[in-house]
């Protein structure tokens, strides 16, 4: 019997790594073996993202790989999953004849079905979005240390940019008997982490019966047993509430970590944006966060060269990340996504601005990062190993509870899932190196 083998390739967000192995699961119960290379693979899955353009131009480029392939082997099945797939629908189907079937994001759930409906030679677009309920059926995950778990879907806020709310639908949250055990299970094949998602977690459980809300949700997590580390993304300022600060101060697990993204630090922009905060209301939940936990890190995402961003606007952005003091950021250029309000907008400033005013963003930010380094250098960290790779001066990569990479050597032989205390010697950018103590 000839194998069969399968090849994914995800763009995007964590959600559509989490989705990625639900359709590998399938897959493998139906018999096909996972392929790092899409040249010997006969069923094809393209997992994509349109956030932003970029992504969606990569996968038109993709696809043109494909085609060669598929026109050697015309038996190779080829999907398209996720956002772009659920925006474009039957479109894409017309318009890309290598694609045998377009899956949007709530087809995942009967991902069965689909590829059921693939293999017996249907060519077709699913692209139904249930908002009534959420609910995702236990499946095969791959063994690991640190795993994803999607807690809910969509989002209501409808930022002026942003197509999430089209192509995902409204907030739906699965029930917290349903992801604690998910998360349980995933504790007994060996898993120390989990990292809860959605496009908003600060609005769980608004839709459901019980009176359960992100922080609650938070605190029943941190009871199971087994489990060490607790992170989660993404969090809107407008719904950060004390609640969740006090629920990530308390609970041990969870890490000191919180991506909270501002997008602009003009607030004439973050209104068009229609992010529903001013900077002052930002930084007061910022502030009220370090005041409870000294140590919190943060991160953040922005928009650079928003329609009718001037030059003032993105000054107001600088002296955000200054003021602060992020110890990441996440930055983009804007461009235009079909479907958002901001859409019909004239995207007014130049491409040679954006790329100028992004490189500053960054490299204001590379300067104030480099003027922490020097103080975690002599530092002790908790982290908890999730690669071994011998072959390197530092074998031992993971996670502390800041979200910094560490990588470490130690006389012990250490195994992956274990934590161990290591002192930081060298601190750079993308990583800290040490040896454990």
């Amino acid at each position: 019997m000839i194998s069969k083998h399968y090849f994914i390739y995800t763009f995007g967000c964590a959600m559509n790594e989490y989705d990625t192995e639900r359709i590998a699961a399938s897959l493998e119960a139906k018999g096909y073996i996972p392929s790092d290379n899409v040249e010997d693979s006969d069923f094809i899955v393209l997992n994509t993202c349109s956030v932003r353009e970029k992504p969606q131009a990569k996968i038109l480029s993709y696809l043109g790989q494909i085609k060669i392939l598929k026109e050697k082997r015309p038996d190779m099945i080829v999907g398209v999953s996720g956002c772009v797939a659920q925006q474009e629908g039957d479109k894409f189907l017309k318009n890309n004849k290598v694609v045998n079937f377009v899956m949007g994001t709530d087809a995942v759930s009967h991902i069965d079905n689909v590829i059921d409906r693939a293999l017996n030679g249907e060519r077709f677009a699913d692209t139904q979005v249930d908002s009534n309920d959420f609910s995702i059926s236990s499946f095969q995950r791959k063994e690991k240390i640190a795993a994803n778990v999607t807690i809910m879907k969509g989002c209501n806020n409808f930022c002026s940019y942003c197509i999430v709310p089209y192509v995902r639908g409204r907030e739906v949250s699965r029930t917290p008997e349903e992801i604690l055990n998910e998360i349980k299970s995933l504790i007994d094949k060996g898993v120390k982490e989990v990292c809860l998602l959605g496009q908003n977690v600060n609005s769980y459980g608004r839709n459901l019966s019980t009176n359960v809300d992100f922080p609650d949700l938070l605190s029943m997590v941190n009871k199971l047993e087994g489990l060490e580390r607790i992170r989660f993304v993404t969090s809107h300022p407008k719904d950060f509430s004390d609640k969740m600060i006090y629920a990530m101060a308390e609970n041990e697990k969870v890490c000191r970590y919180l991506h909270l993204p501002l997008q602009s630090g003009s607030d004439k922009i973050l209104k068009v944006m229609n992010r529903k905060y001013t900077y002052a209301d930002y930084v007061e939940k910022i502030n009220k966060a370090r005041e409870v936990m000294p140590d919190i890190e943060f991160s953040s995402d922005f928009i650079i060269g928003f329609p009718n961003e001037t030059d003032e606007d993105f000054n107001d952005t600088l002296k955000a990340v200054k003021e602060i003091g992020y110890d990441r950021i996440f930055a983009f250029n804007y461009s235009k996504r079909p479907g958002t309000k901001a859409y019909n907008m004239e995207d007014n400033v130049p491409a040679n601005i954006k790329s100028e005013r992004l490189n500053t963003l960054f490299a204001l930010q590379d300067s104030l990062y480099d003027e922490k380094l020097p103080a975690l250098q002599g530092v002790q960290t908790d982290v908890l190993i999730t690669d071994i790779n011998d072959d390197k001066e530092f074998p031992y990569y993971g996670l502390n509870m800041y979200n910094r990479k560490v990588a470490f050597s130690s006389d012990k032989n250490l195994q992956c899932g274990d934590t161990a205390k290591v002192l930081i010697k060298n601190a750079k950018r993308n990583c800290m190196y040490g040896v454990e103590v």
